[in-house]
């Protein structure tokens, strides 16, 4: 199974945008899965369903900074590094969905709660998450194959 395949099975089973992205990376992140459904759990639906930036970029930012950020503020460039990183990859999610706000991309107009809508076949039917994690899984799995080359 491709880690699309399994990010987009694992929204399918009921995690969010950002969980299912970060869980598809938990062998190479060192989490284990309940870790990552933790650690990504206030990013789906664009921040704690805000609309605002669309989990699955949140997740992949999160990936990254797991497999590739820094830890020491005073390496010169090493923060400026990372922000291009996360910035190279939201703005490929960007060119593919023309957003990665996620009210944008979901052409949702409705006012913002917290109580997420029943996984329904209309749910999957009305949505582009699906699609949306396994694109954000595949942007992602190409930047870590091409920096392991």
């Amino acid at each position: 199974m491709s880690r699309a395949d399994k990010a987009e099975s694992l929204f399918r089973q009921g995690y969010n945008c950002a969980q299912s992205v970060v869980m598809a990376f938990s062998d190479l992140t060192g989490l284990g899965e309940a870790e990552s459904a933790r650690l990504a759990s206030s990013f789906g639906g664009g921040l704690g369903r805000l609309r605002e930036v669309c989990g699955t970029v949140s997740g992949m930012a999160i990936v990254a900074g797991i497999l590739y950020g820094y830890d020491d503020p005073k390496v010169p460039g090493a923060s400026g590094a990372h922000y291009a990183l996360v910035q190279s990859l939201a703005g490929k999610f960007r060119v593919e969905t023309g957003s990665i706000i996620c009210r944008e991309l979901l052409g949702d107009k409705s006012k913002v709660t917290s109580n997420p809508e029943p996984r329904t076949a209309e749910y999957y039917k009305k949505r582009p998450c699906p699609e949306l994690v396994r694109l954000a899984t595949e942007i992602l799995e190409k930047e870590i194959s091409e920096r392991n080359a």
